[in-house]
């Protein structure tokens, strides 16, 4: 099976920097389209940023500018680099892929835990 494993969360303050890594590890063939969402409470999840397996990227304009997504193949790793920080981008924080599994012939659809990010103003 595949596990996605995240880290990185934490509190910061507004105008601050925060780094997210999520590692996928398990039987994994390759790794399509990795994903950063959020969730705030009350509020819906959203997509925040994707890269795709040849690292063509998209943010929610909310984002743009300030957070970047990129991906490390040779260790199956996704990174979410969050600067200028806001009080608004408060949230939990999943990543998400869809993947080849070994011995498997369609996409399958993962999840991390979610870490928690907080921005104090």
């Amino acid at each position: 099976q595949v596990q996605l494993v995240e880290s990185g969360g934490g509190l910061v303050q507004a105008g601050g920097s925060l780094r997210l890594s999520c590692a996928a590890s398990g039987s994994i063939s390759k790794i399509n389209t990795m994903r950063w969402y959020r969730q705030a409470p009350g509020k819906l999840r959203e997509l925040v940023a994707a890269i795709t397996s040849g690292g063509s990227t998209n943010y929610v304009v909310a984002v743009k500018g300030r957070f970047t997504i990129s991906r490390d193949n040779a260790k199956n790793t996704v990174y979410l680099q969050m600067n200028s920080l806001k009080p608004e981008d408060t949230a939990v924080y999943y990543c998400n892929a869809d993947l080849w599994r070994l011995a498997g012939d369609r996409l399958y659809d993962y999840w991390g835990q979610g870490t928690q990010v907080t921005v104090s103003s």
